[in-house]
């Protein structure tokens, strides 16, 4: 059987290595074999279209004979319900099926037909996942603002700055992503910084 692997963290900073081997060790057991590996550091809520890897995924499972995608768990597909069902249903429609470890489900079975139960999990579990992430959302908001209204400051303090080689340590993505020729709009998509950011980090690049 022919798989892929698809893994993703949300952060430069945290590593997909590990959901890639545990995956590489499933598929070992299972005597599956691996013909590619997809690996990217980017948000899981973006829409399909901004997440390179994952449309590099989608395009090379259109070209290729692929029985099934491993992924560790559903919020690596994405956060986004309705991106995370239009992932679903175009590997349903490839015949291909979607297996999530940590849940230990299929959506299709070995008939190529839709597993009804998992179907029904995959949209309650993406459903939580994105409220989770908006309440997460609102209580840091709501945190800053109760803090903002009781006289104090969000951000850095009066007097503070990086120095340039600090920056570029931090965004090294931003960085990579610059020197491959993006514009700043694509850049702030892919990485999820802001338009300040972006524009310090091209300068910095820029001046070099």
């Amino acid at each position: 059987m022919k798989v892929v692997i698809y893994s993703r963290v949300s952060t430069i900073t945290q590593d997909y290595k590990r959901q890639t081997e545990e995956l590489k060790e499933y598929a070992h057991k299972m005597r599956f074999e691996v013909l590619k590996t997809f690996e990217e550091k980017i948000s899981g809520g973006k829409n399909n279209e901004d997440r390179p890897k994952l449309m590099e995924m989608i395009n090379y499972i259109k070209e290729s004979k692929i029985d099934k995608v491993l992924c560790w768990e559903l919020s690596r597909i994405g956060r986004n319900t309705i991106e995370v069902l239009k992932t679903i249903k175009l590997l349903n429609d490839n015949c291909i099926s979607l297996f999530i470890k940590n849940y230990n489900i299929e959506t299709l079975n070995d008939k190529c037909e839709i597993n009804p139960l998992s179907q029904f999990m995959i949209q309650i579990l993406t459903s939580v996942s994105e409220m989770e992430k908006t309440t997460i959302r609102q209580r840091v908001k709501s945190g800053y603002d109760s803090f903002r209204k009781a006289g104090g400051k969000v951000g850095r303090k009066e007097g503070f700055t990086k120095d340039s080689d600090t920056i570029l340590a931090e965004n090294k993505e931003v960085v990579k992503l610059l020197k491959q020729g993006y514009s700043v709009r694509k850049v702030m998509k892919l990485t999820d910084k802001s338009s300040g950011t972006v524009q310090k980090v091209k300068k910095i690049v820029e001046a070099k």
